[in-house]
């Protein structure tokens, strides 16, 4: 079942509160808010509706970022997402609603810190589908580069797992293999390894599944895990030449 006929309900803007509850209780007695706030849902549920917004929120943001929103970054951000035709009117008004307020992405992003705290790998899958959005126009910004680039700070994420994410948006033959794996030319082949591992499993679309990314934009996930292959892959032929 798609998370976005449960999303819209008033249910998500009563437990969260702060800027997200700010935001969907403006909908309130609204079309949005006609799911009773009686309802509850199980915790991965829960987790995936609130990555999808935090998704629909932040990209909102990033839109216009560059001073411009284009159609290009609004069609990304549908299929990225997978919002079917019949929930997009009630999607896009949230969509709308987070680009014209005046609140700034900071709170919301520190707000999504908080919820998925002691879970970065699922933080970094935002950053991962940010620059998807960003991209979507054939350029990213350096407007939009350095909001993203700020948001991974208020999430917590080092230098080295921003650039990390950051590279694996490049084709195999163009990434640098070693900043991909978080790592330095001058460490040997057992410590990377033990990086690439640790990066494997931490960005499995499985394990990330089961943190509270909705399936629907775990396809993004697994070119991460083909980068992260490439890179060990190629940094085993450097190191046996």
């Amino acid at each position: 079942m798609s998370i976005w006929g449960s999303l819209l309900g008033g249910v998500i803007g009563f437990s969260l509160g702060g800027p997200f509850g700010a935001l969907l209780g403006s909908f309130l007695g609204g079309k949005i808010s006609n799911i009773s706030s009686s309802n509850t849902f199980g915790n991965q549920q829960n987790s995936q509706q609130i990555f999808a917004l935090s998704l629909i929120i932040l990209s909102a943001k990033l839109s216009k970022a560059d001073g411009r929103v284009s159609k290009e970054e609004l069609i990304a951000v549908k299929e990225k997402l997978q919002i079917p035709d019949s929930e997009i009117d009630q999607v896009a008004k949230i969509f709308n609603k987070a680009k014209d307020e005046s609140t700034g992405y900071e709170p919301y992003a520190k707000q999504i810190s908080e919820i998925f705290k002691g879970n970065q790998n699922v933080l970094e899958e935002v950053i991962n589908i940010l620059f998807y959005i960003a991209e979507a126009d054939g350029h990213v910004s350096n407007e939009e580069e350095s909001m993203i680039a700020n948001i991974a700070f208020i999430f917590g994420l080092s230098q080295n797992q921003y650039e990390s994410i950051k590279e694996t948006r490049k084709s195999s033959d163009k990434l640098n293999p070693y900043i991909v794996l978080e790592s330095q030319p001058t460490d040997d082949l057992k410590s990377i390894r033990k990086k690439y591992i640790k990066l494997s499993k931490e960005h499995h679309p499985d394990l990330l599944i089961s943190k509270g990314v909705p399936i629907e934009v775990i396809n993004e996930s697994k070119n991460k895990m083909r980068a992260i292959n490439a890179a060990w892959d190629q940094i085993q032929k450097l190191k046996s030449n």
